[in-house]
């Protein structure tokens, strides 16, 4: 439940949250947009705090409480600058440079990102094993999608281990600002609703596919800077067959070699967010279509969804850093 701070004056009505809430607000909402079903995230965390309380002594005072209740370790609270908050500035890359903007502005009291910063981006590696499920969800064996999805998670772990992970959370400290990055649910979000409206359009053919994905605001308008949605193999006279979405949430990209799988389950198209060159000729080599809708209007859609329901609940949102801010009326 959301409990509302209200501070009354006699003319107006300030409603305020606070940066715990919106952060249990993202991952009820992650959740229940997940793919996998609200049973089996449940049954994750079950696992997760199985293994806490069997651990021994000395690997319990290392281990991340926050996972017993999020399974999503992209999404986290950075800086807790204990300010309500009413006026949030969000963007899908926030870095010193953004920090710096919302302390120029003067009046924001939370910065929000997409990607993750701080321990967020540490634990990008662990929510992949979201693309096993997904995999398996599609028909492929839980052991192949393991096998293939482990490798390519000690492969991110590895590139991730040298970065600068606190430089903005740094900043956001020194600067006394609340700073929280919301990864996973966003996409899983996002997610959700493309999986929603092709289920609803039943596209027949690659370009109904891409005719669907363009009709979005958030696409229609990428597509002007020209970075719309784009087909990366096959064409657009091709059957989709079976559309699986395993390139939309999960962290990162997954396994090159998942494409053969997915072809031999019956896959005929993948709907992507951005898919690289490596990615892109094993696709091209099992004959399956590939729809890239686009990064940062992905990103968009999904943190829409998530911002439209903080300004429901009274909040102001200032959108940067590439943000295609849409708002929708009525429900998700």
């Amino acid at each position: 439940m959301i409990i509302f701070v209200r501070i009354f004056t006699s003319q107006f009505n300030y409603i305020y949250m606070t940066i715990q809430q919106i952060y249990q607000l993202a991952i009820t909402m992650g959740i229940e947009a997940d793919l996998r079903g609200k049973k089996k995230v449940n049954e994750i965390l079950a696992h997760t705090k199985k293994k806490y309380e069997e651990a021994p002594k000395e690997q319990k005072e290392d281990f991340d409480k926050e996972r017993l209740t999020n399974p999503f370790s992209d999404t986290r609270i950075l800086n807790d600058a204990k300010k309500p908050i009413k006026k949030i500035l969000t963007g899908i890359d926030i870095e010193v440079g953004e920090l710096l903007l919302a302390d120029k502005l003067g009046d924001i009291d939370l910065v929000l990102a997409h990607h993750p910063n701080g321990i967020g981006l540490i634990g990008l590696d662990d929510v992949m094993h979201l693309q096993i499920d997904l995999l398996n969800g599609y028909g492929v064996p839980i052991n192949i999608a393991e096998s293939l999805i482990n490798i390519r998670i000690s492969e991110v772990s590895r590139r991730l281990a040298p970065a600068n992970h606190n430089e903005a959370v740094d900043a956001a400290k020194l600067l006394k600002l609340n700073f929280m990055c919301v990864h996973t649910p966003a996409d899983n979000l996002v997610a959700s609703f493309l999986d929603k409206m092709i289920r609803k359009e039943k596209p027949e053919y690659v370009e109904d596919l891409l005719k669907v994905l363009k009709s979005i605001p958030e696409y229609k308008e990428a597509a002007k800077l020209g970075v719309g949605p784009r087909l990366f193999t096959g064409r657009p006279e091709n059957h989709c067959g079976k559309i699986a979405l395993t390139e939309i949430t999960g962290g990162t990209e997954g396994s090159a070699q998942m494409f053969e799988k997915l072809a031999q389950v019956g896959i005929g198209t993948v709907v992507a967010m951005h898919m690289s060159e490596e990615h892109r000729k094993e696709a091209e080599k099992a004959h399956i279509n590939v729809v890239v809708a686009g990064h940062i209007a992905s990103d968009s859609v999904g943190m829409n969804l998530f911002l439209d329901e903080l300004a429901k609940r009274g909040m102001e949102i200032v959108p940067c850093s590439g943000l295609i801010r849409h708002q929708r009326k009525g429900k998700r």
